[in-house]
């Protein structure tokens, strides 16, 4: 049997204790070595679940355990070596170069006040040429693009080297080529023993790379369980609110909305 690696138990959680809570006795188990989206509209919870998992957020009552171990028990820098996010953006202030940028993933595994190490920079780059910008190393990440500020995200992500991935909604700013180039390497990291949870609220995406989907609405999980399982026209039609239709070609189903 495949061991959790992350377990929600009982989670309760809101932003205004005047309101009603997002999540309300939420359990949730997360197989390792798998990936599983979170599938649901916008408003759904999916981000506020990723942040709980990262500890930005802190539940009001309930338990999340990564490896059987609280997530309040590990450090800033102990969990930074455990998760990494790939968020939709991110602000930048600064003028880093694209390999500097990068190089901020290598951070929890400096000392303090440390610089990081030719073995770091290292990482960084193979990170960019797996992502397929390694020849963006010394732009500017100001000049960049949405989908190469994307494409950075996810480098940095990968340069941090850890057991569970986090995505949140992946691929919103990327074109084509660069979607398929996601979904590979993230099914290359699956393979390598790297577990990856990821929030999206495109069905397609979800059955063309997870495992297993957790469908969502309004802070309820609805249901759960393997991705062909789970999106199904009944499933889908539900959590969006308009009909869906899914059609098969060359024995794979695809999702059509009329």
């Amino acid at each position: 049997m495949t061991p959790s690696l992350l377990t929600f138990q009982e989670v309760r959680f809101g932003y205004n204790r005047t309101e009603a809570p997002v999540f309300d006795g939420l359990d949730l188990s997360l197989k390792e070595g798998r990936i599983t989206a979170i599938l649901g509209p916008n408003g759904a919870g999916k981000t506020t679940l990723l942040y709980l998992v990262l500890g930005w957020l802190k539940p009001w009552a309930g338990k999340i355990c990564l490896l059987d171990i609280p997530i309040e028990n590990y450090s800033r820098r102990a969990l930074g070596q455990h998760i990494s996010l790939i968020p939709q953006s991110e602000h930048t202030p600064f003028e880093y170069t694209v390999l500097e940028y990068v190089l901020l993933g290598r951070a929890p595994y400096l000392p303090p006040l440390g610089a990081p190490s030719q073995d770091d920079e290292k990482i960084a780059y193979e990170a960019l040429v797996k992502m397929g910008i390694g020849d963006l190393y010394d732009h500017s990440i100001l000049t960049l693009s949405g989908g190469e500020r994307q494409m950075v995200l996810a480098a940095r992500a990968l340069a941090q080297e850890p057991k569970l991935l986090l995505l949140d909604e992946p691929t919103s700013h990327l074109d084509l080529s660069n979607k398929v180039r996601l979904v590979h390497i993230l099914r290359k990291l699956k393979n390598s023993g790297t577990t990856i949870l990821m929030s999206t609220h495109e069905p397609e995406l979800a059955l063309a790379l997870s495992d297993d989907t957790i469908l969502m609405e309004k802070g309820r999980v609805l249901t759960s369980g393997r991705t062909a399982e789970m999106v199904t026209e009944e499933n889908l039609s539900k959590i969006y609110h308009i009909p869906v239709k899914t059609v098969f070609a060359d024995g794979k189903k695809f999702i059509a909305w009329m």
